[in-house]
């Protein structure tokens, strides 16, 4: 993809322009902060990761992705749900309390949503690489 050597990327401390209307793939924490590092380790090729929430529990990671992404989300292991903009205020995004619900990758700090094609891809290495590990006990 060629450059045309605007940037869009928010200044340090802003909020990225995100539409409020997006939304949200869900997996279990462990397969979620695996797909974190492969996204990033790839970034170059394929996309950086978007904003990423983390549940109060620390059992789920929530990827925010384009709208509609939901319609054809089939991944087993995985929910896709639509956001419709529910309460979504991404210029209030603040660190949260212990045992909240709150950002893993907060929008300020990084790019826009994640792809989903890129998602999909990266769960995939993420749960094979979990599946390598636990057999290996």
């Amino acid at each position: 993809m060629e450059s045309t050597g605007t940037s869009t990327a928010p200044g340090p401390g802003a909020a990225p322009d995100l539409d409020l209307d997006l939304d949200l793939v869900t997996v279990p924490a462990r397969q979620g902060l695996e797909a974190v590092d492969i996204i990033r380790r790839a970034a170059g090729r394929s996309g950086p990761v978007g904003p990423v929430l983390h549940d109060g529990s620390g059992d789920t990671l929530g990827f925010l992705v384009p709208p509609g992404t939901a319609d054809a989300w089939d991944l087993p292991g995985s929910a896709c749900t639509q956001s419709d903009g529910r309460g979504m205020r991404f210029g209030d995004a603040v660190s949260p309390t212990a045992g909240a619900t709150g950002w893993l990758l907060p929008p300020e700090a990084v790019g826009p949503v994640t792809d989903p094609e890129v998602l999909r891809a990266a769960l995939g290495e993420a749960a094979r690489l979990i599946e390598a590990a636990d057999n290996c006990r």
